[in-house]
């Protein structure tokens, strides 16, 4: 294990046992999946050197006040499975595409939350109900391509069908009120069309099938979170896959924030407005901008049901930014794996903002960003473990101005 300064106690944030090994899963002793690539390690050693990693991409600037890792459960945490359907219709199977030996039935991956769990038996039977043909890759035949379910805290769900046309689109309408018997938790069902004959998850044209078109994901209040905040998903909407380590998230950048009392806030790469909705504040302008115009819907919807004074523009978050003629006080950027960028990163680096707040789901591209920002130095930083068992992890960092 890579040795690591003992990090500096996160003040309110409230102790969480770390378990000492990691959890036993089948499928990655028999080799049939290894998504969760450090899954023999105890989860101890994860969180230590995941730090360790964090500590180095911001090594070159001393004094970085950095906070305790906040970890979440290392298993039962993932709200969301995408599921590869192949197989047949009489045994579907739902999991993962491994080439060399074909579809990987994941139904008992110990990663998802209970609730999801449970409505993967419900899923591989409306399969063979309604006669979803799973796609076969290599002979580009089938209609069935993904089923991708999203949990929220109180255990709704949203499921969605992905299929390449709508020739089976009459069969799952006519199965509709069996899943909804038989799934009473679905409380938002939808058809995606994806019709390409690649490896992408999903299409643009969405078809909701229920009367309710968004999922409320309940952050906060009585969950453990300060206060309480509902953001709502619509089916092509991003959150985060952890939602109790996402809404840690959300509550550190209202503290920090609250901290600087910023009386402007952009919140770019909003997505469904998880920034903006926690740091918006009596007298504070806050602004989200998000490429799409789903989640700027989803965003919207939120902050008018909560009362929330937040504004949401759907554009590309760089183009937004740079038309501008003075920055906000606090800007807020959780961007893609791939950063910023350098227009961005440029545009920021000879703004008016006094603070930004980077939220990186990749150090490498986080460290490239930092790098086209000379004006700019890290003064906090706390690691979210945002994803157990892997490499990828999440970032806070607040920077100020030299």
């Amino acid at each position: 294990m890579t040795s690591v300064e003992p990090p500096v106690p996160a003040g309110p944030t409230p102790a969480r046992p770390t378990p000492a090994v990691a959890i036993d899963c089948a499928h990655f002793t028999a080799g049939r999946c290894r998504s969760c690539s450090l899954l023999d390690r105890p989860y101890a050693v994860q969180v230590a050197e995941g730090e360790s990693v964090a500590r180095s991409a911001l090594d070159r600037w001393p004094g970085v006040d950095w906070r305790s890792t906040v970890t979440g459960p290392v298993s039962g945490f993932r709200n969301k499975a995408k599921m590869v359907v192949t197989g047949t219709v009489e045994e579907p199977s739902l999991g993962i595409w491994n080439p060399a030996t074909g579809g990987v039935d994941l139904r008992d991956c110990p990663l998802h939350e209970p609730a999801v769990t449970a409505s993967l038996p419900v899923l591989a039977e409306l399969v063979t109900r309604a006669r979803l043909t799973p796609y076969d890759i290599a002979a580009r035949r089938g209609e069935l391509k993904h089923l991708l379910v999203t949990g929220s805290p109180e255990g709704e769900l949203m499921v969605r069908v992905v299929l390449r046309s709508t020739e089976a689109l009459p069969r799952l309408r006519k199965h509709l009120t069996w899943l909804r018997d038989a799934l009473p938790a679905a409380r938002v069902v939808s058809v995606n069309l994806q019709p390409e004959p690649k490896a992408v998850l999903e299409g643009d044209e969405e078809l909701v099938l229920t009367d309710a078109a968004t999922l409320p994901m309940r952050l906060g209040g009585a969950a453990g979170g300060a206060g309480g905040l509902t953001l709502h998903l619509r089916p092509q909407s991003f959150f985060q896959t952890n939602t109790t380590v996402a809404t840690a998230l959300y509550d550190r950048a209202r503290a920090w924030a609250d901290e600087l009392a910023p009386l402007s806030v952009w919140d770019l790469y909003c997505g469904v407005g998880g920034f903006a909705l926690h740091l918006a504040a009596p007298g504070r302008d806050v602004v989200g901008v998000e490429v799409s115009p789903e989640a700027v819907a989803s965003a919207t919807l939120s902050a008018r049901e909560a009362g929330v004074r937040a504004r949401f523009e759907a554009a590309d978050a760089i183009a937004w930014a740079t038309r501008q003629s003075t920055a906000a006080e606090l800007v807020v950027v959780n961007p893609p794996r791939r950063g910023i960028g350098p227009v961005l990163a440029d545009w920021l680096d000879g703004s008016d903002a006094a603070h930004v707040l980077y939220s990186s789901c990749e150090v490498t591209s986080l460290r490239a960003d930092l790098d086209r920002m000379p004006t700019w130095r890290p003064v906090r930083a706390q690691v979210l473990d945002m994803f157990p068992h892997t490499r990828h992890q999440e970032l806070l960092v607040l920077l100020e101005r030299r």
